[in-house]
């Protein structure tokens, strides 16, 4: 197995403009890290921070499954297969780009930012019909517990994703430690999204990922509260 590897938050890239401030996990955009190209499945981790009333406009992707995770405010998706949705904190959306998706992402708020996770994650199908799903996971589901996001069987009311890979979310409290057994040929990634976290009594601070070989239990703590996303990957 390949040994841990931890992504500092204090080295991701980073794009600014007068709406946007994005922080890069892996190499995307003007920033290139031939040490960040992904990892396993796991290509794009991207937290992003939009000012009111402003967005992404129009574009395309392909052959990409896009997942979104909103921690704050409320994020405004459209796409050519005419679906028209905001996304709130504690939805799970998904899109699979497949032979061809264009969407725009702006700010719903004209008075407060919008703060969220936009992760892309390589298909195992090429040329896949485009879609689009979209669920409510509520804070009782998180909050001091493991709850299945996505999943290539979409089990447990988990979004369906074209990729054997396992996301989770928690909200993660203290005195209420999380445990996690990451099998034998298996790959995880922990991302922190908000707070600090223990993993195994190793810290780690919102931005931090950390790349995990498998067959191991991982304990996850925290002394002051923190929100991960956990990735279970081929």
């Amino acid at each position: 197995m390949k040994t841990d590897l931890l992504h500092d938050r204090n080295h991701r890239g980073q794009t600014q403009l007068g709406w946007l401030n994005s922080y890069h996990t892996f190499s995307f955009g003007g920033f290139h890290d031939p040490e960040r190209m992904g990892f396993r499945s796991l290509r794009v981790i991207n937290e992003d921070r939009v000012v009111p009333g402003a967005g992404f406009p129009t574009h395309s992707h392909r052959d990409m499954e896009i997942f979104t995770y909103v921690l704050e405010g409320a994020l405004e998706h459209q796409d050519s297969l005419g679906n028209g949705t905001v996304i709130r904190p504690g939805e799970a959306q998904i899109m699979s780009a497949g032979t061809g998706i264009t969407h725009s992402e702006f700010n719903a708020s004209g008075d407060h930012p919008v703060h969220f996770l936009q992760i892309w994650i390589l298909p195992n199908q090429q040329q896949l019909s485009p879609r689009y799903e979209q669920r409510e996971f509520s804070l009782e589901e998180r909050q001091g517990h493991l709850r299945l996001l996505a999943a290539q069987d979409g089990r447990e009311g988990a979004v369906k994703i074209f990729q054997d890979v396992d996301l989770y979310t928690a909200i993660v409290e203290p005195e209420h430690p999380l445990r996690y057994e990451l099998a034998v040929n298996r790959y995880g990634w922990l991302q922190v999204a908000r707070g600090i976290v223990l993993l195994n009594g190793e810290e780690l601070r919102e931005g931090d990922g950390l790349q995990l070989g498998g067959n191991r239990t991982l304990e996850i703590a925290t002394d002051v509260g923190g929100e991960i996303l956990l990735f279970d990957l081929a």
